[in-house]
């Protein structure tokens, strides 16, 4: 009994010492604009040159915001948003090429235009400068998530309702909803335009761009103020439904999907027709057979004609889970995947971005030989610290924190010694990456958000949205042509 008091103690004393080294890093990593905090840069890492890690990026802050909510100190918070909302408004061209004005900035910088009068402003990029020039589309999405996290945390209404952040919402949601050739309700992306920002083969309508965009729908609908543009909410509300029924038909896999996918029959034409997207069984890869437990499922990938991508993205199924895109009972098997994967998934430090990697000949066609995304590391199954806080939070939201506990004190054991790095390399994620920066700062973020979602439960609200009743399993038929 006092062997085990003294370890207990000990653990303690090491995550105190852990946290008390996250926090210091995250306040030297502030960025100030005109006196006032305004983000945190994307890293400090003084033994490389900064590239675009000193600026601050969409994506990347949503941790830090968080951690910054969750320790009652919001205006940063507010002061992004604001500032995020302003730089929207700005003409973003692309070569000869205009886009459109609801793209929110992947990133920007503070630019000190006269050093002799102190003055400021503020430098975005939009894509056009970005690796493979893609534009962000994830980036609208995380605005309207984050605008909603403030707007709970704080109990402030002023901010949402402000006209410069109904506006900012209005033109994300304008561009994410207009009219175009699709014949589904995802959303149409170019590779690279997420967090997975180089070519992955996630071009289509990958699930991490999907889950963002079904939370981001049902965050709108709560933050809109209501005025005489009725149909705006109700095109939002069709959306939602569609979107669900869509991803619940065609991403969800299980054992028993697996299966029915493997006896698809092809060449089908019916409206009742089963293999939808002429899917050919030839073509599911034969490491899935394995990697599929009796018990768990996942959303996979990417679906489109005569392709579905059977890759496990950890995004993607977490965002759905804390979205209530994904059923209760999907939200369960999806943690009994992480359970019964765990030395696939999580390893020697939480968590695979995607799983598996892509290797030889698939490597060369898919990346282009990407140096950056050689197999096992970076996007290409590379462990990625930031991603701890959203494992956490969907095992607190699911009453299963033996989970959360159990990876946080795997990345205990390494992440301040390691010095906090952007991403690990290797099967088990034992390696710092290759090209990995020391001082990540939503690594850092992403083990304070996830204490401090451990340490109390209740800060779960910021980002965790109920089931609202609009979301149902979908019923499959057989096809017709199906013997």
């Amino acid at each position: 009994m006092v062997e085990q008091k003294t370890r207990l103690h000990t653990i303690e004393r090491h995550r105190h010492t852990v946290a008390d080294a996250a926090w210091e890093a995250l306040k030297k990593s502030i960025v100030h604009f005109r006196g006032q905090p305004i983000g945190t840069v994307a890293a400090i890492d003084k033994s490389q040159g900064a590239l675009n890690y000193d600026q601050v990026f969409m994506r990347d802050f949503v941790p830090s915001a968080l951690a910054f909510l969750m320790k009652g100190e919001p205006t940063i918070v507010k002061n992004f948003l604001l500032e995020t909302a302003r730089l929207q408004l700005r003409e973003k061209m692309v070569d000869l090429f205009k886009l459109g004005q609801g793209v929110m900035p992947a990133s920007f910088k503070v630019h000190h235009c006269n050093s002799k009068h102190k003055t400021e402003s503020l430098l975005a990029d939009f894509g056009e400068t970005a690796i493979g020039r893609v534009a962000p589309v994830d980036s609208g999405l995380w605005w309207i998530i984050l605008l909603r996290a403030y707007t709970i945390w704080t109990r402030d209404n002023s901010l949402a309702e402000s006209p410069e952040c109904q506006r900012a919402m209005r033109l994300i949601l304008k561009l994410c909803l207009s009219e175009g050739f699709d014949t589904s309700p995802a959303l149409l992306c170019a590779d690279g335009c997420s967090m997975v920002d180089r070519r992955m083969g996630i071009y289509g309508y990958p699930i991490e761009i999907q889950a963002l965009f079904f939370m981001a729908l049902r965050c709108a609908v709560t933050l809109l103020k209501e005025d005489r543009d009725n149909d705006f909410v109700y095109q939002i509300s069709k959306r939602i439904k569609a979107l669900s029924y869509h991803l619940h038909t065609y991403y969800w896999l299980d054992f028993q999907r697996l299966n029915e996918i493997y006896r698809y029959k092809t060449e089908e034409y019916s409206e009742t027709a089963l293999n939808k997207f002429n899917v050919i069984p030839e073509s599911i890869p034969h490491w899935i057979f394995d990697f599929m437990p009796s018990r768990g499922g996942y959303f996979i990938g990417n679906v489109s004609p005569a392709r579905m991508d059977f890759r496990w993205f950890c995004l993607g199924n977490f965002i759905a889970i804390l979205s209530s895109l994904a059923t209760g009972e999907q939200a369960e098997a999806i943690l009994d995947l992480v359970e019964e994967r765990w030395e696939e998934l999580i390893g020697e430090m939480p968590m695979k971005v995607c799983y598996p990697a892509m290797e030889n000949q698939e490597w060369q066609i898919v990346t282009g030989c990407d140096p950056k995304n050689t197999r096992w590391s970076y996007h290409n199954g590379g462990s990625w610290p930031v991603l701890l806080w959203l494992l956490v939070a969907v095992s607190v939201k699911l009453g299963r924190p033996h989970i959360a506990r159990r990876a946080v004190e795997v990345m205990e054991k390494r992440l301040v010694k390691d010095e906090f790095p952007e991403y690990y390399d290797g099967k088990a994620g034992r390696y710092v990456g290759k090209q990995a920066r020391k001082f990540q700062t939503w690594s850092v973020a992403g083990y304070l958000v996830a204490k401090m979602l451990l340490d109390d439960p209740s800060n779960l609200r910021a980002v965790s949205l109920a089931d609202d009743g609009h979301i149902r399993a979908p019923v499959l038929k057989r096809s017709n042509s199906f013997p």
